[in-house]
């Protein structure tokens, strides 16, 4: 079996690159307009719980009298997609990428600039043939797109049901893999944790935890 993993809130915590960009931003903003990191910082926490990512940045200059433009809002953005994350990956999660037959494979939605720092700060790259970053192809690639998989089974010249995909999000993790016969492992970590998923959406298995991977009759 070909084991392939999906990365935020599969293989860690994606909260961890969250905060670690809103202090980042933080400390952005402080320079450049002098609002203090540390109370910036709980701040854009606080806006994050309360109404998610979509305005936050708009949200945070528009409380400090900072004017809500593109230019500004972009600034902020880049503060947080170009800096370099702290991270840290479960030492269960290492061990199970050490211990699990090879080769295994990385599948990623998102900004390729960002999911490419992701890897490298978490270090993990050695683990797998190769590292797909769907946004690398195009945002039409991303999942529920098979191309990526589709360049995987080509590569390992096996059938779909060899391959594996371990995942968090039902609304495009598995849909398309489940229909072509390839096995789905729904990790309930994250964001999504407790999404009910769509008809048909869901993954075939379903774990609490990575750490039940190895324990599944795949």
């Amino acid at each position: 079996m070909i084991y392939i993993f999906d990365l935020d809130d599969t293989l860690y915590d994606e909260r961890q690159y969250v905060e670690s960009g809103l202090r980042a931003v933080a400390a952005y903003v402080e320079k450049k307009w002098g609002v203090e990191r540390q109370s910036g910082f709980k701040e854009l926490i606080t806006l994050l719980d309360k109404n998610g990512r979509g305005r936050i940045f708009n949200d945070y200059l528009a409380n400090h009298g900072i004017a809500v433009n593109k230019n500004n809002v972009r600034a902020c953005v880049s503060a947080y997609r170009l800096h370099q994350p702290t991270l840290t990956m479960p030492s269960d999660h290492l061990a199970l990428l050490e211990n699990l037959p090879k080769p295994l494979y990385l599948v990623t939605d998102g900004n390729k600039v960002v999911q490419g720092k992701k890897v490298d700060a978490l270090n993990i790259a050695h683990y797998f043939k190769r590292v797909f970053i769907t946004h690398r192809f195009g945002v039409k690639h991303a999942k529920p797109s098979t191309y990526c998989f589709e360049k995987i089974k080509q590569a390992e010249q096996c059938q779909w049901h060899d391959m594996v995909y371990i995942g968090d999000n039902p609304a495009k993790d598995f849909v398309n893999l489940n229909k072509l016969g390839m096995p789905t492992v729904r990790v309930l970590t994250g964001v999504h944790s407790e999404v009910n998923a769509k008809p048909n959406f869901d993954a075939k298995y379903t774990i609490q935890s990575l750490d039940q991977l190895p324990e599944l009759a795949l």
